[in-house]
């Protein structure tokens, strides 16, 4: 019985599927495809100016010593063949548990060693702390509280001789930072400013530092930290840097800063994905500080992925664990192909950003070479049309990180008549040296 309705219930199946298909028995029609995005030529002027580049780089705060693994300095800041990736700024801790008169810990050693490698290959280095020593603040713990007012020029002498420390083992600071994160509420090393504290630091007591001032570094680029020391005829012609985070925020043009003429860096963040979602959401991060914020430098978070031995597995950096295999990243990669190209002193030319749907595009110039950083967030290729002004190019070369390929050097490219067509695969980063 149960047979004979299954026969029954197939054949009216059968006959209602011819219905609905056509006496013919001909298969649905498939969707059509969607259609091409409208292409745009891309401008390259490189005979504009924009912002002059710093560098790139990143930290190496609590989790790298890589003195011990000498090879991590090499892959990140050399700059010769495919596994180097050439950046130019690291970012170091300065570890508050010291006691005076020197207040130097062998974490000062750890950043010390970290940075002659990273100097040693060409980079700038600054350094960061995250909490004055606890015994300067009001709770007398490295974690939260606030700098005691009667400690302001301890401070300040405190971070100067941070400074002596690394000068006198061979390494010159580029600048130094007054406090990570002013405006953060965490629960690891950290102490609370008001703007207006700020201020009166700046204005009072950092004139006994001998490099360059960094501030006010908030945790989402809150000019509001800022603002007061810029705009106070005292404070301000102390500040070299203003560095600040994008954590919930997104790059801008900070446009009282740069009217003071004050170099604005992008001094710390992390992305969320890896693998190739991740390279390109670091590369757009980079492309939109470069040319939305018109930031001299970015700075990413941790150097290195931090798994082994870790509760809460860091996977986001720029090159592997040791304790794994050491290897970049396709972060690493993505970051490459800026920090490998665009090197210090290089300036920003005007460059179409956006002439096509998920294109985007940067352009740089410096020591006779010119730079194109071109971005296909999208999934399909795009055949991507290229003008050059104010500049007889004859070639460029191309390089490719995408999900299969890693800084890939391609085939040169020729320019004729000051234009170029090249396809941009689905997902990748091209950047085009001459």
């Amino acid at each position: 019985m149960t047979m004979r309705y299954v026969s029954v219930f197939a054949v009216t199946l059968l006959a209602l599927t011819l219905v609905g298909c056509g006496s013919s028995g001909s298969s649905p029609s498939p969707p059509p495809s969607p259609p091409p995005p409208v292409v745009s030529n891309v401008v390259v002027d490189f005979g504009s100016s924009q912002q002059t580049i710093r560098g790139l780089g990143g930290s190496s705060a609590w989790i790298m010593d890589m003195n011990s693994h000498p090879g991590q300095a090499d892959a990140l800041y050399g700059n010769s063949g495919s596994q180097q990736i050439g950046l130019s700024i690291l970012r170091v801790r300065i570890d508050p548990s010291g006691s005076p008169p020197s207040y130097a810990t062998s974490n000062w050693g750890t950043e010390l060693n970290n940075a002659t490698l990273a100097s040693a290959r060409g980079a700038i280095v600054f350094a960061s702390p995250w909490s004055p020593p606890a015994a300067m603040k009001s709770n007398d713990n490295v974690v939260g509280g606030t700098l005691n007012t009667g400690s302001y020029g301890d401070y300040a002498n405190y971070l100067e001789s941070f400074v002596t420390y690394m000068q006198t083992g061979g390494v010159s600071l580029h600048g130094i930072s007054m406090q990570n994160e002013p405006d953060a509420s965490v629960t690891y090393e950290s102490c609370s400013w008001t703007p207006a504290q700020m201020d009166t630091w700046v204005a009072n007591n950092s004139s006994v530092l001998t490099t360059r001032l960094i501030m006010p570094e908030s945790e989402g680029f809150n000019t509001s930290y800022s603002d007061p020391a810029l705009n106070d005829p005292i404070a301000q012609p102390l500040i070299a840097i203003i560095g600040g985070h994008l954590y919930g925020a997104a790059p801008f043009l900070y446009t009282n800063a740069e009217n003071l003429g004050k170099d604005v860096w992008m001094t710390e963040h992390t992305i969320s994905d890896t693998g190739i979602t991740g390279a390109l959401e670091l590369a757009k991060e980079v492309h939109d500080s470069m040319t939305v914020g018109n930031y001299n430098a970015y700075v990413y978070w941790w150097l290195q992925n931090w798994t082994v031995n870790n509760s809460s597995p860091y996977v986001n950096g720029l090159i592997d664990d040791p304790g794994l295999d050491n290897n970049l990243t396709l972060n690493g990669y993505a970051m490459g192909q800026f920090s490998k190209f665009v090197r210090p002193g290089y300036v920003r030319s005007n460059a179409t950003s956006n002439a096509t749907s998920n294109i985007y595009v940067s352009a740089y110039k410096g020591s006779g070479h010119y730079v194109i950083v071109a971005i296909n967030l999208g999934t399909a290729d795009v055949d991507q049309p290229f003008v050059i002004q104010n500049q007889t190019i004859t070639s460029m070369t191309p390089y490719r990180t995408s999900a299969t390929e890693n800084l890939a050097e391609l085939s040169v490219v020729g320019v004729t008549n000051s234009s170029f067509t090249y396809t941009l695969p689905a997902q990748s980063i091209t950047t085009f040296v001459e």
